[in-house]
């Protein structure tokens, strides 16, 4: 059976290959480490771009990953340039999801297309979630050894299904974590197949094995998960206020759900950003791009949040 394609994956623009930004691109393990542009490369088979703390670009500093959107920005050069938290002292680097970019399927977009319709939670965002968050600690660890980052607990950001690669490090994984930022998060996966698909006017057809990763993607269910880590990581909820409510009302319950079990309030917050819909760029969201006011505005409530707790 057929499955339409949710709203969030209508404009994939998945297939277009690994746009050209200036930057320097590490080579045999070594990086040009330039003042000034930002670094491409790839990292045990991820391909990243990575942003230099301000000042001495060769002084060992903190790490903060980060996974892009299947809306715009949907590569990590466009997101990059969406969210560079140019003032966060840390080596920000941006790694690309399976299927986009330079890792797009063979057939491209029309290859996307058709996973999609025949169905989406099955053939195209479990595959992609899960291979980000499984490939993310050799990537983290190759990165490590190309680039001076300093020992010790890393930061997180995902957009929306990057948002669901950060989660599922957060509850399953071992990297250490002391902060995320999660923006237009996918915090529970069944409410935004069934509001998508309520607002397209189309079902998506729910099976024994997609009900099984949609609870594996119930982050609110799975919050204890969350919660147990020592420390506690800060968690910071982004969400846009002209966004459909299947992305904001889980955020807001995924907070509630962690404050029955942290014992500082003070490091898990939702922050509704006015006039911001899903996307953090305009279309195509391919190649970088000046930010959007939206863009603006989450780019210093997340670069606030890592200020606060990046490594506390």
């Amino acid at each position: 059976m057929k499955h339409p394609i949710p709203s969030t994956a209508c404009a994939l623009g998945l297939m277009l290959t690994m746009l050209a930004l200036p930057a320097e691109r590490a080579t045999g393990g070594e990086q040009a480490l330039d003042k000034y542009k930002p670094i491409t490369g790839v990292a045990a088979g991820v391909p990243y771009v990575a942003l230099p703390p301000a000042g001495d670009r060769t002084k060992r500093a903190p790490l903060v990953v980060a996974w892009h959107l299947m809306d715009p920005p949907r590569t990590e050069a466009a997101l990059a340039s969406a969210l560079p938290l140019a003032e966060v002292q840390a080596w920000r680097v941006y790694l690309g999801l399976p299927m986009f970019g330079a890792r797009s399927p063979a057939g491209g977009f029309d290859e996307v297309l058709r996973l999609s319709a025949e169905d989406f939670v099955l053939k195209v965002f479990a595959p992609v979630v899960e291979q980000a968050a499984a490939e993310a600690p050799a990537a983290i660890e190759a990165l490590r050894a190309e680039l001076p980052i300093e020992d010790g607990p890393i930061g997180l950001v995902g957009g929306s299904m990057g948002s669901a690669v950060a989660l599922l490090l957060l509850s399953e994984g071992k990297l250490p974590v002391t902060a995320a930022a999660l923006i237009s998060p996918v915090v529970q996966l069944e409410p935004v197949m069934t509001g998508h698909s309520h607002h397209d006017s189309a079902t998506y057809a729910w099976t024994e094995a997609s009900r099984v990763v949609a609870a594996r993607f119930d982050f609110v269910a799975r919050a204890t998960e969350v919660a147990r880590r020592n420390p506690q990581p800060a968690v910071l909820l982004v969400t846009g206020a002209d966004d459909v409510a299947a992305f904001r009302e889980p955020a807001t319950a995924f907070r509630d759900a962690l404050l029955g079990f942290y014992a500082d309030p003070d490091r898990i917050s939702v922050v509704s950003v006015p006039e911001m819909a899903h996307a953090l760029a305009d279309s195509p969201g391919i190649e970088p791009a000046p930010q959007t006011a939206s863009a603006q505005r989450v780019d210093a409530v997340v670069t606030d949040w890592f200020r606060r707790y990046l490594g506390r």
